[in-house]
């Protein structure tokens, strides 16, 4: 088929301009003159080993394979995430093999302009071939067996985006009118005239039908997917698993179950609060320790119990702000709370009170960016007022969060306040990617420098 001769080739193109990128970088991080020294042998070992490991990355995160009918954000988060693997092999064999030397200036900065090339070509890929599709061109030609309102959505769809590249030719039905002809009539069709992709909607045909059209898609290389009742359930993670030659729909399915997703959040919360600790709490902690021991009598650091991954309880620590008080855990700080002390109000204005939390991420206890902790007691009362409260617990706690990158953190006192930060958690814990917690970051260190008056 014309459309599609094209695509053989997109593999070796996406692959060709990330190696560009990647050299790029190589050569202007050697520029800059910083120290490397690999096995006794010149750079050019040492980039072909890089080279080879992106290769062995990019096939086995199937960076090659375009959904066109997934976002920017999708693309991006797919390349983020085999920068995060590609780099921890990198260190895995920076430990394993001793006898060199590598500049982590020089890895710096080869990764960060191999990281900036990598997703600028991406992005002018992904705007320059939609504007292409929206033209007519890289077309594929859709046909939809089965006429219902979830089929009415779809072609809807396809009409408001054109650039997604999906021309409907109509449907074919039984039992309506609207269509082209019957379901029979569908093999007919497709020989005259091209159809690329096939949409089954499973209610208005019978098993024998289907089994029918499936066969002779496969043998005239025409995809078929299907509209089952569960599109209407409106779950963006349906996920199908397989219990032997049995098919089941897990509609309940986040991110975060799977495997490889675990390990490199892990890993980003490792290496993350590792940097934290050793650059920052390692003189904060005895600085700011002095300070509230000036200043009132008790520990350094406030510990309480706070419900993490799996409603397990674990010990948060943040620096103490307030005298030593009987109502732990019960009362939230308002505004002018007189048992905020005036060191307490710089730490909570300017979040340093919560940076013994990195402590919490290395141990494995919370992550840098997840729905933050509540106290025992009200996430018993919260949970009693909201519906799906629990679906926060679904993975560990956060540092920060989406909710208060969003402005919604601080004192909890009214129903929209807790119910618009569990709305927000909801939605980071359904669709979290790495590139979403690097917007969360972002958007946190700017909330910080700029101020929050819920900030007390």
């Amino acid at each position: 088929m014309p459309s599609h001769r094209y695509s053989k080739y997109i593999p070796v193109l996406f692959l060709s301009l990330d190696l560009i990128s990647l050299n790029i970088g190589f050569y202007v991080a050697n520029l800059l003159k910083f120290q490397i020294v690999f096995l006794d042998q010149p750079y050019s070992v040492l980039q072909g080993v890089l080279n080879a490991l992106w290769i062995f990355t990019y096939f086995s995160a199937r960076l090659h394979d375009v959904n066109r009918e997934s976002g920017l954000i999708d693309h991006l988060n797919r390349l983020l995430t085999s920068l995060v693997v590609n780099l921890s092999v990198i260190f895995a064999l920076w430990f394993a093999i001793k006898p060199f030397y590598y500049s982590r200036q020089h890895l710096f900065y080869l990764y960060l302009i191999f990281s900036l090339g990598a997703v600028s070509w991406r992005i002018l890929w992904y705007f320059s071939i939609r504007y292409y599709r929206s033209k007519g061109f890289n077309i594929r030609n859709v046909a939809i067996v089965g006429y219902s309102e979830l089929s009415a959505r779809l072609v809807n769809y396809f009409q408001a985006n054109p650039e997604i590249g999906y021309r409907f030719i109509g449907y074919y039905d039984d039992h309506q009118n609207k269509s082209l002809g019957r379901i029979s009539d569908l093999i007919s069709t497709s020989k005259s005239e091209t159809i690329d992709l096939i949409y089954v909607y499973l209610p208005a045909l019978h098993e024998e039908s289907l089994k029918e059209i499936i066969d002779f898609a496969e043998n005239n290389l025409i995809k078929v997917k299907v509209i089952s009742q569960f599109s209407s359930i409106g779950y963006r993670n349906l996920q199908i698993q397989n219990y032997g030659s049995i098919p089941i729909v897990n509609v309940t399915a986040i991110p975060l179950d799977n495997r490889v997703n675990q390990i490199i959040k892990r890993a980003f919360d490792i290496i993350f609060s590792s940097i934290v600790v050793l650059t920052i709490l390692s003189w904060l902690v005895p600085l700011v320790g002095i300070l509230i021991m000036l200043e009132s009598k008790g520990s350094i650091f406030f510990r309480q119990e706070r419900t993490g991954l799996n409603n397990r309880k674990f010990k948060i620590l943040k620096f103490r702000t307030m005298v030593v008080h009987q109502d732990i855990g019960v009362k939230q700080a308002t505004r002018n709370d007189a048992r905020i002390t005036r060191l307490g109000a710089i730490l909570r204005k300017t979040s340093i009170d919560e940076f013994p939390q990195f402590i919490n991420v290395f141990m494995g206890d919370m992550s840098v960016v997840g729905p933050r902790p509540h106290a025992i007691k009200h996430n018993e009362e919260f949970q009693k007022k909201i519906d799906r409260f629990a679906q926060r617990h679904a993975m560990k706690p956060g540092i920060t969060g989406l909710a208060q990158a969003k402005g919604f953190r601080g004192e909890t006192n009214t129903f929209n306040d807790i119910s618009g930060r569990v709305r927000l958690d909801r939605f980071y814990v359904k669709n979290w990617s790495i590139f979403l917690d690097f917007k969360i970051i972002i958007l946190t260190v700017l909330g910080i420098v700029k101020g929050n008056e819920k900030a007390y």
